[in-house]
């Protein structure tokens, strides 16, 4: 059962890179089949898992470039050379791949997918800015770059089973000048050929493909080619920006798993490699259902815009005290927060493009989300790294980020609400007020009473003096802080504080 699943989900995801930017099937289906399904890891699996993905690209890339001509997105005249070169030799890749071995092909694959995601985020327009005209006669140097790309991507075709797409698409827009839709509608057109030429290919070499195979070739061909026109009809209808950085991510997300999967006895031999994977399972564990959760009540009851966002605020802070609690050292703690925030960055700059984006995180300015989620991962992962690795002090990262958050949220809501007195100290913020700030000290003079008493050992009296005094200086430090960059002064100058107190009175 988990097999048919994996089945309809590598079918699915295969669709709609083909529709989107006209990646062949075989760029996702095949590294999802042969590090998640069993039965595709035997000596041939990773060669019929390309035969899979190659004919259920016939059908997905029919419907694809089907869509593309009714939308006038396809320039054959550009591109008849690369189809004649491509489809004759698509046969002698398919006998090359058949004589490589299931380890050649199966690696080749995952590392082609996390890199094409890379290159879409990256770069999620491929077009230049001098596009052809479409329907303009190929000169000399189009043709020669045409039979040279032709005739090894085709060579690759039949070999990887990737149809070529990408590499066309690549070819077409970059080498060519061919628009982006254009470019995605010839390659479709082309790889409706090449895939069927390559299945056959595969399949003659390989009968035990539809002997063995042939329900999980039906159900992967239906689940393709239906995922495959709703994307094709949605990125017809969308900026080719979106439709770009929308496959780059799923892509480098899925590469990457993959890659880890497949690889999992081997990384785990090095060192903290295994501890920082386990220890960013754990914070998606905490991060994620908090977050849904704040988004379904937010939805459903209303919360005020201001309170909202500092909630989401309090996820996005606390989520870096839960990691490095949980972690098991701080090499493993810095090494996760690095990592969320390499991952979340990009999800985010393909998540503005949504309407609904602003309304929904409460963002003040254009990139202030990404920003700050960014500044506070890598900021708290250097807290970590100084603090835990080189003073031996976590608990000093850890209260200095929870002080810092929770004196920042109660800064803004009761600034907003209640603050009618606007500071006059030297180098403060003018636009912030006396009764904001006085929320802030209290608060976090608070919570990091609470959690040096929770985290050390440290007498009860030397707690409070060390939480008073470093929400004094947190408070003038956020005073004094503008655009955001409180999210790294405060936490900062919060440790130094600690540190130097620590040092004092030990």
């Amino acid at each position: 059962m988990l097999e048919i699943f994996c089945y309809i989900v590598a079918a699915a995801f295969a669709g709609i890179g083909t529709g989107l930017v006209g990646l062949s099937a075989a760029t996702v289906m095949v590294p999802i089949l042969i590090v998640l399904c069993p039965s595709f890891s035997g000596e041939t699996g990773a060669y019929q898992a390309t035969a899979i993905a190659l004919a259920s690209d016939i059908l997905g890339s029919a419907v694809t470039a089907a869509t593309y001509i009714k939308h006038k997105n396809i320039d054959l005249r550009r591109g008849w050379i690369m189809l004649t070169c491509i489809v004759s030799m698509c046969t002698l890749g398919s006998f090359a791949a058949w004589k490589a071995g299931n380890a050649v092909l199966g690696g080749f694959t995952l590392f082609l997918t996390f890199c094409i995601g890379i290159r879409f985020l990256v770069k999620p327009d491929t077009q230049r800015a001098d596009t052809a005209g479409r329907g303009t006669r190929l000169d000399w140097r189009g043709v020669v770059i045409s039979l040279f790309f032709g005739l090894t991507i085709g060579f690759g075709t039949g070999f990887v089973g990737t149809g070529g797409g990408m590499m066309m698409l690549v070819v077409f827009t970059v080498f060519l000048g061919m628009d982006l839709r254009s470019a995605v509608g010839t390659s479709t057109f082309i790889m409706t050929f090449t895939a069927l030429i390559a299945s056959i290919s595969h399949i003659l070499i390989h009968p035990a493909i539809v002997l063995d195979r042939w329900p999980v070739l039906i159900l992967c061909i239906v689940v393709a080619t239906a995922a495959s026109l709703i994307s094709a009809r949605f990125a017809n209808r969308v900026d080719s920006h979106i439709a770009g950085l929308v496959t780059g991510v799923i892509l480098t997300v899925m590469g990457t798993v993959l890659i880890v999967l497949n690889y999992w006895e081997q990384l785990r031999t090095v060192p903290y490699v295994e501890s920082t994977l386990l220890c960013f399972r754990d914070l998606l564990l905490f991060i994620v259902p908090a977050a849904l959760i704040l988004i379904i009540l937010n939805y459903t009851l209303k919360i005020p815009r201001p309170v909202f966002r500092k909630l989401l605020h309090l996820v996005a802070f606390s989520s870096t005290a839960v990691a490095m609690e949980i972690a098991g050292n701080w090499k493993a703690a810095s090494l996760t927060l690095v990592l969320f925030a390499v991952i979340v960055y990009p999800i985010l700059h393909l998540a503005q493009s949504w309407r609904g984006y602003d309304q929904l995180f409460v963002q003040k300015k254009p990139g202030e989300i990404k920003r700050s989620l960014m500044l506070l991962f890598l900021t708290d992962a250097a807290l970590a790294a100084v603090c835990w690795g080189l003073f031996d002090l976590p608990y000093i990262a850890v209260t200095a980020i929870l002080m810092w958050g929770t004196g920042d949220g109660a800064a803004g809501l009761v600034g907003q609400r209640f603050g009618k007195h606007h500071v006059a100290l030297p180098f403060a913020d003018r636009k912030k007020t006396w009764e904001g700030s006085g929320a802030m000290m209290g608060v976090s003079a608070a919570v990091g009473f609470v959690s040096l008493l929770v985290l050390t050992e440290i007498p009860w009296y030397l707690c409070l003096l060390f939480a008073l005094v470093t929400a004094v200086f947190g408070a003038y430090t956020e005073l004094v802080s503008r655009g955001g960059d409180d999210t790294l002064t405060v936490p900062v100058v919060n440790a130094i504080v600690l540190l130097a107190l620590h040092i004092l009175c030990p």
